[in-house]
């Protein structure tokens, strides 16, 4: 008895592997702003394929991305059990860095918002939730500054992020010239001057994300 799916099944299945993968490849080099039809062209099949198995841009970063980003995950949950906070927040954020410099679609995601990505607001979640835990360990520790939230960290962490690329191209490990002074302004400082204007709410930074783009949606 043959228990393989019927042909047009098979060849639907084929087809949304080969959609997944050149998208995963398409996003790692451009981003989540990249033509679809580029993704298309790839996996050498037409646009009303892809659009009929992924009918919106979201629906296809979901797929590609829903299990891409366990080490950042696990990275967190290393990150938490530290003794020192502050190592724990160091080492956290280099493991993240490291991948934002090596995969812009990844960089998208940690660094922007895109509606409907259910992959996207779960490491979302996560990565707040770590950092969160250990700036108020920190706090507690005496090792970073106690006006600073975790609001203030999560969008520097972003604006810096979406430079990453840039840098990059320039120089493979420049990123971590400006992420190590970053970190050095989140240290605890007798002569630090307090931390100017209201910090943001988290639908603030909420909206901010989500103008930082990527902005098409198609």
């Amino acid at each position: 008895m043959d228990d393989r799916p019927p042909v047009g099944r098979r060849d639907a299945l084929r087809n949304r592997k080969l959609l997944t993968d050149k998208a995963r490849e398409v996003f790692a080099e451009q981003g989540l702003d990249a033509p679809l039809d580029e993704i298309a062209r790839r996996a050498g099949v037409g646009n009303a394929t892809l659009y009929r198995h992924f009918p919106t841009r979201a629906a296809l970063v979901d797929e590609v991305f829903r299990d891409a980003l366990t080490e950042t995950t696990a990275a967190g949950e290393r990150a938490r059990t530290a003794e020192d906070a502050w190592t724990g927040l160091t080492q956290y954020l280099e493991t993240v860095f490291a991948g934002l410099a090596a995969d812009r679609g990844t960089n998208d995601l940690m660094t922007t918002n895109l509606e409907g990505v259910t992959s996207l607001e779960a490491i979302h979640a996560h990565n707040r939730d770590t950092i969160d835990k250990l700036l108020r360990r920190g706090q507690e520790q005496g090792t970073i500054r106690p006006d600073l939230t975790t609001e203030d960290l999560l969008f520097t962490l972003a604006a810096l992020g979406r430079a990453v690329p840039a840098l990059t191209t320039v120089a493979p490990q420049a990123w971590l010239r400006p992420l190590s002074l970053l970190l050095d302004g989140l240290r605890t400082s007798p002569s630090a001057p307090p931390l100017p204007a209201p910090a943001l709410t988290s639908g603030q930074l909420g909206k901010v994300l989500l103008n930082l783009g990527p902005h098409r949606r198609r």
